[in-house]
């Protein structure tokens, strides 16, 4: 039986949410957690008050440190948590997850180890939500600049950015 080569990898998955096909056999999904909890959620007419997020990566992993080798994908989803501040119980921090205090280091490492394990001329796909933290000083954590993006969310906060890894330059 054949099996379809990974050559996407997806760093922070979470619930997968952002997913056409959650299962796409072309990818492997990542997160620093795997865990199902029920969470308070009061939004939208949500009568029950609670809600269940299952948390099921391929892999257990931390996006700062990736066990890949360099080039190893050809695109790479990283929609890292962008939080600063959240309730223990709530919904929105069990989603997305919280940034630690070192957060602007984490991020730098995460870019830095998304960037090394994509080919060259290989595609990073960036998603950020600026609720609490800025894009702006989010981009200032990468060398790397996006080739373009679009804005989304219900208020405009919720950015989407293409990156395309240079080819290594030969003297």
């Amino acid at each position: 039986m054949l099996t379809e080569p990974k050559h996407v990898l997806d760093v922070c998955c979470g619930s997968r949410m952002m997913w056409l096909d959650k299962q796409d056999p072309r990818a492997v999904f990542a997160d620093c957690r795997a865990e199902t909890i029920t969470v308070t959620d009061n939004s939208r007419g949500n009568r029950s008050g609670q809600r269940v997020l299952m948390i099921e990566p391929d892999f257990v992993m931390d996006f700062r440190a990736l066990p890949f080798p360099d080039g190893a994908f050809k695109l790479v989803a990283f929609d890292p948590p962008h939080l600063v501040h959240a309730g223990p119980r709530s919904w929105l921090a069990a989603k997305y997850g919280r940034l630690g205090p070192d957060w602007r280091e984490d991020l730098r490492q995460g870019f830095a180890e998304c960037f090394r394990v994509l080919e060259a001329g290989g595609t990073l796909v960036f998603k950020w939500n600026e609720t609490q933290v800025k894009l702006k000083e989010v981009l200032a954590l990468t060398p790397e600049r996006p080739l373009f993006g679009q804005v989304s969310g219900r208020n405009g906060l919720t950015h989407w950015l293409v990156f395309m890894k240079r080819a290594a330059l030969v003297a």
